[in-house]
C-alpha cells in the first residue's frame, strides 16, 4: 500500500475590511464549502469567533486570499491581508498559506447567480463563495507538478 499523508482539512479566508468570507475544505475531495462570513471592523474580526471556528472545524492549515492587482502588483489591501494571515498564524499556531485571489469575486458572483439568481448575491454569500474558490485554488496548486 502506498505511503499516503493523512487527510488534511483547511479553513480558507477571503479577507475584507468589513467582511471576511470563510470556507472549509478537505484534501480527500479537494473541495470546499462556504461557511458564514465574519463581520470585521477595519479588517479586524471578532477573534473569539475565529477561535470558535477553529475549535469546531479543527483545520490542519489556514489559507488566506491575497488581493493583487490584475498585473500581479500589490495594492493597499494586500498588506492588510498579509497582516491578517500573520495574526492568524501567531494566535493559533497553524500554518497559513497565501493564495492569489484575483478574479475570485467575479467567479463567486457568477456561481451564486447560476444557483439562485440575483437573490443569491448577498455580500456574505459572495465573500464565503470567494473563500471556497481560494481553498480550491490552493488544492489545485498542490496537485501541480513542480517546475
Amino acid at each position: 500500500m502506498p505511503n499516503q499523508s493523512p487527510p488534511r482539512t483547511l479553513l480558507g479566508f477571503d479577507f475584507g475590511e468589513k467582511s471576511i468570507g470563510v470556507a472549509y475544505g478537505q484534501t480527500i475531495t479537494q473541495s470546499a464549502k462556504p461557511l458564514a462570513a465574519l463581520k470585521a471592523q477595519n479588517g479586524q474580526p471578532d477573534w473569539q469567533l475565529v477561535e470558535k471556528l477553529l475549535t469546531t472545524w479543527r483545520p490542519d492549515r489556514l489559507v488566506v486570499g491575497l488581493p493583487l492587482n490584475m498585473d500581479g502588483t500589490e495594492q493597499p489591501l494586500t498588506l492588510r491581508a498579509k497582516k491578517f494571515a500573520k495574526r492568524l498564524q501567531g494566535r493559533f499556531a497553524l500554518p497559513v498559506d497565501l493564495v492569489d485571489e484575483r478574479l475570485t469575486t467575479a467567479a463567486a458572483k457568477s456561481e451564486l447567480f447560476e444557483q439562485g439568481g440575483y437573490r443569491a448575491l448577498t455580500k456574505q454569500a459572495i465573500d464565503s463563495q470567494s473563500a471556497v474558490i481560494i481553498v480550491e485554488s490552493w488544492f489545485e496548486q498542490q496537485s501541480e507538478p513542480n517546475v
